[in-house]
């Protein structure tokens, strides 16, 4: 039987959820909060309440003893408050209808407790600080745990944490403000490698390793055995206080066959092309995308396939800023002590120039990111060495305008014994195989009718929607990531051409007399299949029905 909720006088819902997306501040929001302890009304959910709960649970929720029970409306459902919620009647503590509120109001109510009763309760320091370095694992280990890319953690008027599942963006969890910026002092502190001083005000990067212990958690505290290292960049905001963009690198799931490229997404025939670009012995090769788009993962199984290819008789020199994965029987060089961008291009084009004075065969240059950079990876294929490296840009036929933009000197682009390969790829979202829906039964759906004008019948009948979900893909209709790529193996004639202006004519060139593919062929070929759906194709290759523009 549900104790009686009380009567009293008429009470008016705070911040219901007709208002709850609207925000709060200044008076109104105090008035709210001081209405909610008006006639000695008590918060027993606080620190040092009545009902004693988790610290994550509380940043939830409040009861106060007149039975008022505000909720975080992105957390209704969330089993901490299910479960507070019948702990709470079971105590036969007064529970009223839970009123779904802002978290800002959530927070406003716990710092006034928390002002009106300073001094009542201390802190030790060294337990909060082991307290949030558990808070640290246990975000990480959820995070590795769904295979996120990223974590991301906004501190303003709260606190919310973002993960980044197959490409996508969701909140996933979100507290007050002060747990906030504890969390974010304590992964700072935790790192491996950072500056020395946290500055919340200023850019800073930071780096935590998988196989070492935080700090001054004596060994307790590890990272999941599945990451092998976490990448911080720790950022200021305006109206805010903190960003921090937490990358996750993880050890491959399968070492016997880390080399092999098409479990990445690649298929047969890409694959050789790679096999070809691993056999020249000297010229550049260039893998380009954007953040994100599994560059580094792609150019790491191609230096552990070279290092197989040739029996390891060959000295492989990389220069990683930092280095991110491992590649057993290479010379991995860090780039240290740099703070500033200034100091990094400094301390980057050092480690470049020792790696060139250390006997190499085969150089890997983490990333071409400055003139410099680009001269010295140039230096490195004209003096006769393999060089392999990433670059940002659109397309792989942009690689060239790019390095031309960065001021690299014509001639050196358009000459084919030095520019060998040019690789441009992106992570497509894979269909869960299980609950994906034939074109074919939505015909009036907008990208089915493009897909219709652009390939025809044929191409409704074998292409395939994203579906609701089911259980094998838990209820996200996406089973994972695939590279899908381009890869140019240029001549004389492809560079002249491109190095002239004539784009247009350069791409002709490749798709007719070399027999190239564009990323968005190569993507339909994917659709066809089965493996990613129309909207993903058009997503990062434009309209089916629209022509391409170069």
């Amino acid at each position: 039987m549900k104790p009686p909720v009380n009567q009293g006088s008429e009470q008016k819902p705070v911040d219901s959820q007709d208002d709850s997306s609207k925000k709060l501040e200044g008076s109104d929001l105090k008035e709210k909060v001081e209405a909610l302890f008006s006639k000695g009304n008590e918060l027993i959910t606080a620190t040092d309440g009545t009902l004693s709960i988790k610290e994550d649970t509380r940043g939830l929720l409040a009861l106060f003893s007149n039975g008022r029970f505000l909720v975080s409306e992105t957390h209704k459902f969330d089993g901490r408050v299910l479960s507070f919620e019948s702990l709470a009647r079971k105590r036969r503590l007064q529970v009223g209808k839970p009123e779904y509120v802002n978290m800002a109001l959530i927070n406003a109510v716990y710092e006034f407790e928390k002002k009106a009763s300073q001094g009542k309760v201390t802190i030790n320091d060294n337990e909060e600080q082991l307290q949030m370095q558990k808070d640290f694992v246990t975000v990480v280990a959820r995070a590795a745990a769904m295979k996120v890319s990223d974590i991301h953690i906004v501190v303003a008027d709260h606190t919310q944490i973002m993960f980044r599942v197959n490409g996508m963006m969701q909140t996933e969890m979100e507290y007050n403000k002060e747990w906030g910026e504890a969390f974010v002092r304590a992964a700072f502190a935790s790192s491996d490698i950072s500056d020395a001083n946290y500055a919340q005000n200023e850019y800073q990067a930071a780096q935590k390793l998988g196989k070492t212990p935080l700090r001054g958690s004596k060994g307790r505290l590890m990272l999941p055995s599945n990451v092998l290292a976490i990448r911080l960049q720790f950022n200021p905001i305006a109206f805010g206080s903190q960003y921090v963009v937490m990358r996750l690198l993880y050890a491959d799931e399968d070492p016997e066959h880390s080399g092999d490229l098409t479990t990445l997404g690649y298929t047969e025939m890409e694959a050789e092309m790679f096999y070809r670009l691993r056999a020249i012995p000297i010229g550049l090769v260039i893998v380009a995308g954007p953040t994100g788009s599994g560059k580094s993962t792609t150019l790491q199984r191609n230096m552990i396939s070279l290092l197989q290819d040739r029996n390891f008789e060959v000295n492989l020199i990389t220069v990683e800023d930092p280095p991110e994965y491992p590649i057993p029987g290479a010379r991995q060089m860090p780039v240290t002590n740099a703070n500033s961008e200034d100091e990094k291009d400094e301390q980057f084009t050092k480690a470049l120039s020792a790696a060139l004075r250390s006997d190499p065969d085969i150089l890997m240059v983490g990333e071409i990111r400055s003139l410099s950079a680009a001269q010295l990876t140039f230096k490195g294929a004209l003096s006769g060495h393999g060089v392999w490296s990433t670059l940002h840009a659109n397309s792989a036929p942009a690689v060239l305008t790019r390095l031309r933009d960065m001021g690299v000197e014509p001639f050196k682009l358009n000459d084919p014994e030095l520019v060998k390969g040019l690789v441009s790829q992106r992570l497509f979202r894979k269909l869960c195989p299980h609950c994906r829906i034939q074109a074919k039964e939505n015909l009036d759906h907008l990208a089915v009718k493009r897909l219709r004008t652009a390939l025809g019948d044929f191409g409704v009948e074998q292409a395939f929607l994203r579906g609701p979900g089911c259980k094998y893909c838990d209820y996200r209709g996406i089973s994972g990531r695939m590279v899908v790529g381009e890869i140019i193996l240029p001549d004389a004639m492809f560079l002249e051409l491109m190095i002239g202006g004539e784009t247009r004519k350069a791409i002709d060139y490749w798709t007719s007399d070399l027999n190239g593919r564009t990323m968005k062929d190569a993507a339909i070929e994917r659709m066809l299949r089965g493996y990613i759906d129309i909207e993903e194709v058009e997503r990062w290759c434009g309209l089916l029905d629209q022509r391409p523009v170069y």
